[in-house]
């Protein structure tokens, strides 16, 4: 069985760490590159950065924290925010990144994502896909719709069926944050991550919710992701990575140790 990646995510909002509670409220929280040299020396398996208001500010990512980043760690790497175009992509991974995170332009533009594969190859295109809780219609029969934005628009798509489109067009993993979970420390949005998990044969990312081990462990195994992205939990050094890798393999759920 492969191991299972917990993956600190760093929403960075002018150059700063910052969090919110569903996409609002945001608390800047300092360096990015110091809290990425920490998660790492600390055991992450990956890293996730966003530049979260880079898609609403209609501006490129800040490259310069790319490249500080990348320079201070040794594990994968994947960036996200505000990227529309290959030439955009490119950058971002020249800057050190092995990822690129496609989320809102490439809802508005699908073919972006196979633009990426066939650029790059699929393992280093993540679609970032934000899913909110709403009412079942025939147009979003699974119950949770697409936003973007940061957040801040919803499109009228359902979230499984855009999951699944995007695994065709050639994403290489899905990064699936729930808005209404997000920084609630209430634990991941399972119904959705197991739906995602189960209908597409690329890994899913957990994202959105998590505020203790018990969280992490229901989402590998109920929700039957293949990781988790943590960020409060860490930022407020409630746990540690290495706390947190502990606990899941003393249930017996496969993870890299240090």
């Amino acid at each position: 069985m492969l191991s299972k990646r917990l993956i600190p995510c760093l929403d960075v909002r002018d150059g700063l760490l910052t969090k919110g509670v569903k996409f609002q409220e945001n608390l800047d929280l300092g360096d990015p590159v110091a809290a990425a040299r920490r998660y790492y020396e600390d055991g992450a398996d990956e890293i996730v950065f966003y530049d979260i208001t880079a898609s609403a500010e209609g501006r490129g990512i800040f490259l310069n924290v790319v490249e500080r980043v990348a320079e201070a760690i040794f594990i994968p790497f994947s960036v996200g925010g505000g990227l529309s175009s290959v030439p955009q992509m490119r950058d971002v991974l020249l800057a050190g990144a092995e990822k690129i995170s496609l989320n809102s332009a490439a809802v508005r533009d699908p073919s972006l994502i196979s633009r990426g594969a066939e650029a790059f190859g699929s393992q280093a295109v993540v679609l970032g896909l934000d899913a909110k809780r709403v009412q079942k219609t025939p147009e979003i029969p699974s119950g949770y719709e697409v936003v973007i934005n940061g957040g801040r628009l919803p499109v009228g798509r359902d979230a499984l069926a855009w999951a699944v489109e995007a695994e065709k067009l050639g994403a290489g993993e899905i990064c699936l944050n729930s808005i209404d979970a997000d920084g609630t420390r209430d634990g991941y949005e399972l119904t959705i991550t197991r739906l995602v998990a189960e209908n597409v044969r690329i890994p899913v990312i957990a994202s959105g919710g998590a505020g203790g081990p018990e969280h992490l462990r229901e989402a590998l195994d109920q929700g039957k992701a293949s990781a988790v992205l943590v960020a409060s939990i860490v930022h407020f050094n409630q746990h540690s990575i290495r706390s947190l890798k502990q606990y899941l393999h003393d249930r017996g759920l496969p993870v890299r140790q240090i």
